[in-house]
């Protein structure tokens, strides 16, 4: 981590920008900065060369087109591969989870993904839309998964890497397991944006990133009445906050 500041990149938000992802910037820099940790939140265009020595890449959704012209710059730049290798945290959401894989479909076209996670993306037989909701990986210590999802893709994980949740309310990944994970690097279909849904979730990447085995507890008053209510729509009996 830098010794200054924790440096937290927003990749290409002139391709991957939907559904108020830019939130989830906007969340590690302030839960960051109410701990006392200086926060410097960046935006790194398309057109512009990929930092190699910031601590935590974001990547957001995004069209067929977009996503496609996202892949091919990104790895034609190859600096989140170098951050990745220098264990950065990387956390991205569906079209930029996606990214992550070997492959996906964009506009019935089959592209090469980053390899950066062991799962392949094809699509699915009907979209995906509406409130996503799981139970995170035990390993993970976090609470339910809640957030929000509109994709045509279906992800298919491979052996070297784990489900993000087990599925209680929507698709995710296959009707079955949601989003992915392994080391540093995490993707999610859930939009929300999802580290507002889910700030225990934005912690875990902030301490992921500063090493800390802990922080200091923050205020969730607000972020607890969000979950409570989301939660409560999809499973009226209630849910984890």
């Amino acid at each position: 981590m830098s010794t200054e500041a924790l440096r937290i990149v927003w990749l290409y938000p002139d391709l991957l920008s939907t559904y108020g992802d830019r939130g989830n910037l906007l969340i590690l820099a302030r839960r960051a900065s109410l701990r006392g940790i200086p926060a410097q939140a960046l935006e790194v265009r398309s057109d512009q060369p990929i930092p190699v020595e910031a601590d935590i890449y974001l990547l957001g959704g995004g069209e067929d087109g977009p996503q496609a012209l996202a892949a091919q710059r990104l790895i034609a730049d190859g600096g989140l591969r170098k951050a990745v290798d220098r264990r950065a945290v990387i956390f991205a959401v569906c079209a930029g989870y996606q990214l992550l894989g070997s492959s996906f479909y964009a506009k019935g076209q089959k592209c090469g993904g980053l390899e950066l996670l062991d799962f392949a993306s094809d699509r699915g037989p009907s979209r995906a839309v509406g409130e996503l909701a799981g139970e995170i990986d035990a390993d993970l210590g976090l609470p339910t998964l809640t957030g929000f999802e509109n994709h045509g893709g279906r992800t298919h994980l491979g052996p070297e890497v784990r489900s993000l949740a087990k599925v209680s309310v929507g698709i995710g990944n296959d009707g079955q397991s949601e989003g992915a994970w392994s080391g540093s690097v995490l993707g999610t279909y859930s939009h929300g944006p999802a580290l507002s849904r889910n700030p225990a979730l934005a912690d875990l990447l902030l301490r992921w990133a500063t090493g800390q085995d802990s922080l200091e507890p923050l205020d969730d008053t607000w972020s607890k009445r969000l979950r409570g209510e989301r939660l409560a729509a999809v499973r009226p009996s209630g849910g984890a906050s």
